[in-house]
């Protein structure tokens, strides 16, 4: 009885949790992009090398890891075998966009 009231209470707060997961990492994401432009456009105007570009790339991997955290949390959710390979190949395409971009940021860095 406890698991059955469990399960139902997780099955209609995890959708919500989710959600304002995916739309916090929309919102990094976006806000990142925004600034970055921002900071390219002072750079043509200005003349001055700003680097920019780890800022951006560290705002595109904290957006990409709230992505992560919801897709992760939609694993409990999987009731047939078709999601899970669909999400395991999402979970796995995010994983190499946070390495790819882990790297950029060590390379901006260094320059």
């Amino acid at each position: 009885m406890t698991e059955n009231i469990l399960e139902t209470a997780i099955e209609i707060i995890l959708p919500y949790v989710i959600g304002l997961l995916e739309i916090m990492g929309i919102v990094v994401v976006a806000w990142s992009g925004i600034t970055a432009f921002w900071e390219f456009i002072k750079d043509v105007v200005k003349h001055k090398r700003i680097n920019f570009m780890f800022d951006f790339s560290q705002g595109l991997a904290a957006g990409l890891e709230f992505k992560m955290a919801a897709e992760i949390l939609k694993t409990v959710l999987i009731r047939e075998m078709s999601e899970l390979l669909v999400l395991g190949a999402v979970i796995l395409l995010r994983a190499v966009l946070s390495v790819l971009i882990h790297f950029e940021m060590k390379h901006s860095k260094d320059e």
